[in-house]
């Protein structure tokens, strides 16, 4: 039996609780100051901490320090003030949840029905972290280094939970991929997963196609569109590149956020979407802030768990794992049998990869195409084969920002200003490239 710490100092409040939890199958025991709560969680670790913000004695907050070396505690807070401050901060700390006085005891329901499902997620998890690290593979992604380690340790963390989750990377580290694996380890795995691109849209549609419209609410609406918000309910909405939402966006974004309300455009009907959002983008957040293209409140709502993820130049040693599982799709897809040639191999691994795992993915498909049997040296593309007249040099302390407009530059030049061929070798969209070459003509 699971056992549940309710800890509020309002006594009849704290044993009408106990008695709706014990309900639901939890052992209860109660404490109605910071002081007792220290003390029965010294006697014994609960499965399940219920604890009040403001506490005679102190923040309820403190509480979660007692447990930080007992990962199997599951922490709801409940206050009587529901701010996305106060949000944010407890699922920073930890929190699986919060309730919101006064409580509706359906949504203790609903809570606890989510902890007992954490609870078997975590065993799932740690089973599947166990078994696939040692073929290097954790879900769909696919590394054994140690950057690779620590970017699944912070999936397996934050999938159990609804936090926000924020990834930051360069183009082609496999955001979208990180995305998908947070998603199928969550409670809402069976629910949809659904991915937009922010700078893919135009501005004039992205509104549209995020929280949907009315018929008749503009000319061409010819009938009701449900977005992309209202459709991930109960799911997941992934937010990609959400540093190119325009700015007035950001703004309703945040609004829906904050209500977890939506409404659709020439609406008036406010409706409820229950989608956990996983953010995107290739810059760093705090530059896009200073520079305009992410507000800064949007960032604070979307940053509750941030997972940066490392360039491949950084795991080099994945480069075999990754290149060999992309040969072996390929193989399974054409019912053939290529193989890698040493030589390429040391090859791919020597190359700096400025477009990440995407580019090593379009190279080794190239490669497949050219290669008869075997997969050597002949058969990679010229990129790869980094001559000094195609070496960029640059000072350290250059900043990225700097280096990126440096690269991309570099590599329009040497690809005789083919924009299309650039992109290919850099690993990014033409639209991406265009936005960045249209940034360096306005600054």
């Amino acid at each position: 039996m699971l056992h549940a710490l309710l800890v509020d100092d309002d006594v009849n409040f704290a044993l009408g609780l106990a008695e709706v939890v014990g309900r639901e199958g939890f052992a209860t025991k109660t404490a109605n100051t910071l002081k007792d709560a220290k003390a029965e969680i010294t006697k014994s670790i609960p499965d399940v901490l219920l604890v009040d913000l403001h506490l005679p004695d102190g923040s309820g907050l403190d509480l979660f320090k007692e447990l930080e070396g007992s990962p199997g505690a599951e922490i709801i807070l409940i206050t009587g003030q529901a701010t996305v401050d106060t949000a944010v901060e407890a699922m920073r700390r930890g929190a699986s949840d919060y309730l919101i006085k006064p409580v509706d005891f359906s949504r203790v329901k609903q809570v606890l029905t989510n902890v007992a499902r954490t609870r078997e997620l975590k065993e799932q998890i740690g089973n599947l972290r166990g078994e696939l690290r040692k073929l290097g593979r954790f879900g769909p992604l696919i590394g054994a280094s140690p950057p690779m380690q620590r970017v699944y340790d912070l999936i397996a963390k934050v999938a159990q939970t609804d936090a926000t989750v924020m990834l930051t990377g360069e183009t082609g580290t496999g955001k979208e991929l990180v995305a998908e694996t947070v998603h199928s380890l969550s409670r809402r795995h069976k629910e949809p997963f659904l991915p937009i691109n922010c700078g893919a849209v135009s501005p004039n549609l992205i509104e549209s196609e995020l929280f949907g419209h009315e018929r008749g609410s503009f000319t061409g609406a010819d009938r009701l569109h449900r977005g992309y918000y209202e459709r991930a309910h109960r799911g997941t909405l992934f937010l990609d590149e959400i540093t190119e939402m325009p700015a007035e966006l950001q703004v309703k974004l945040l609004r829906v956020l904050e209500s977890g309300k939506v409404t659709r455009i020439g609406g008036n009907e406010s409706l409820t979407s229950d989608v956990r959002v996983i953010a995107a983008t290739n810059r760093k957040p705090e530059d896009a802030v200073a520079k305009g293209k992410l507000r800064e409140d949007l960032l604070y709502r979307l940053n509750v768990f941030p997972i940066p993820l490392p360039p491949l130049r950084d795991r080099r040693e994945d480069v075999d794992l990754l290149a060999e599982h992309f040969l072996a799709l390929l193989n399974k897809e054409h019912d053939t049998s290529k193989e890698f040639t040493r030589p390429a191999l040391n090859r791919l691994r020597s190359h700096s990869w400025p477009g990440n795992v995407r580019e090593l993915k379009n190279l080794v498909h190239r490669a497949f195409i050219l290669a008869e049997d075997h997969i050597g040296l002949d058969c990679l593309p010229l990129g790869v084969q980094e001559s000094a007249g195609s070496s960029l040099n640059l000072k350290v302390g250059t900043s990225l920002g700097e280096a990126e407009r440096r690269l991309i530059l570099a590599t329009l030049e040497e690809a005789e200003g083919d924009k299309k061929k650039a992109a290919e070798v850099l690993g990014i969209s033409l639209k991406t490239l265009y936005n960045r070459l249209n940034e360096y003509k306005s600054a």
